[in-house]
């Protein structure tokens, strides 16, 4: 008897949510829970990495501080720039 299985062809396409912000890119935290008031400042999108619970991760860095920030993309937003 042969038996066919199915392939990794044949397997359903799951879409991976697109990052927002992109590498460079400043954005500010907009959940403040342990974080000190001194640190309500931009942070810079240094790396993408990959999905947790469905929204995309970023890491992130202020040039106040020495260490790096992981967080999801629900919790950052764009820093608005004003043209002059």
């Amino acid at each position: 008897m042969i038996r066919f299985t199915k392939g990794a062809a044949s397997a359903p396409r799951v879409e991976k949510p697109s990052h927002r912000f992109a590498v460079g890119q400043m954005v500010l935290i907009r959940s403040r829970i342990g974080m000190a008031v001194k640190d309500a400042e931009t942070f810079h999108v240094n790396a993408t990495l990959p999905a947790k619970d469905g929204s995309p991760q970023y890491r992130i860095r202020s040039d106040r501080e020495n260490h790096e920030r992981v967080t999801t993309e629900d919790n950052l937003q764009a820093v608005e720039t004003t043209a002059e």
